[in-house]
């Protein structure tokens, strides 16, 4: 598997606008009726093919949106197949601010490809990653197929886009909701790395999260095959598809000793340091270290906080009376420093 980081270079967008050049521009978009999820994400997929005169390369666009009424949070998967004939390298993302984690996989035959974004999104806040695809269009044969899948998410409505090599935009049906039966391996080591196959039914397009963490690996539509992520104690496992997920059965028990803790959050800027006492403001905090922080304000949670590597942003919750008050971000290598917010009346 070739795995990447989150690439700069491509300025993330709102909206989408669908690319007019090459050899045949197409736009997929869901057109299912959102169901009852506050947390809901769509996807949707547009581009064009590679061109064969003059020769290069092809470029999609793979959407997603949270469409909820509440912010979108926790491992968000994304996935695009590509026809028979047609791979591709790899994908393209920038979105700022910086406070998420992005990771991507893709697949030796160069046509399938894996991401997940950790972090919270706000309700309607959209996101694309930038593919570009290799291959002669006129002798490849299948349908682009692009998918994500969210375990705060129930609604399996617009979780499915599809662009056929002709250009049409085949309307997907709603997928199933997914089934695990067992796991073929049950205790591993609390540094991780064990491989497990979880068995099931329409797994396909699914990710395999081992105490709510996303464990490497790929899976078919029956069997997910997968490297535990470290970890310690029983930790459920589970099974995030496009349409929904499940829970296996039993847990995965860690054994020995947890895996090392990370290095500890370091805190080198808060802004503004300064917010009405209802609360509300919305503070950028910097450092290194502060992947999958907790954010708090004099102890006190901060709402809506999503943190990547060296960024969080988060929302300071109300005080109870003006003055400083320690900001701090917890991690499980530690918690930062504090840094001073003062509340004004």
């Amino acid at each position: 598997m070739i795995t990447r980081l989150a690439k700069a270079g491509l300025a993330a967008a709102l909206s989408v606008t669908t690319l007019v050049t090459g050899a045949a521009a197409a736009t997929a978009a869901p057109t299912d009726t959102p169901g009852p999820s506050a947390q809901h994400v769509t996807v949707s997929l547009n581009g064009y093919l590679p061109r064969t005169a003059p020769p290069g390369p092809g470029q999609f666009s793979v959407s997603w949106t949270s469409a909820g009424t509440a912010d979108l949070t926790g491992p968000t998967h994304i996935t695009l197949d590509l026809p028979q004939g047609l791979t591709t390298d790899g994908a393209m993302f920038y979105s700022t601010p910086y406070d998420y984690t992005f990771t991507e996989t893709v697949s030796p035959d160069g046509r399938h490809l894996d991401a997940v974004l950790v972090g919270s999104r706000r309700a309607g806040f959209s996101e694309f990653m930038k593919v570009k695809l290799y291959g002669d269009p006129t002798k490849a044969s299948g349908r682009l197929v692009a998918t994500v899948g969210n375990p705060n998410d129930t609604d399996p409505t617009g979780h499915v886009a599809i662009v056929a090599l002709d250009g049409s935009t085949p309307t997907p049906a709603v997928p199933n909701a997914p089934a695990v039966t067992g796991l073929d391996t049950t205790t591993g080591p609390g540094t991780g790395g064990t491989a497990v196959t979880v068995s099931g039914s329409d797994l396909a397009h699914g990710m395999v999260l081992v105490g709510g963490v996303p464990a490497p690996g790929s899976c078919t539509d029956t069997a997910c095959t997968v490297t535990t992520p470290g970890g310690s104690g029983s930790a459920p496992v589970s099974v995030v598809t496009p349409g929904g997920t499940a829970a296996a059965p039993v847990t995965f028990d860690y054994t020995g000793a947890a895996p090392p803790a990370p290095p500890a959050p370091v805190v080198t800027y808060l802004g503004p340091a300064t917010g009405p006492v209802a609360g509300g403001t919305s503070v950028a905090i910097a450092g290194r270290n502060l992947t999958y922080g907790a954010v708090r304000f004099g102890g006190v949670p901060a709402n809506r906080v999503s943190c990547g590597p060296q960024y969080c942003t988060a929302y300071a919750p109300p005080a109870g009376g003006p003055g400083p008050v320690d900001v701090t971000v917890t991690t499980a290598g530690g918690t930062s420093a504090p840094m001073t917010f003062t509340y004004t009346a």
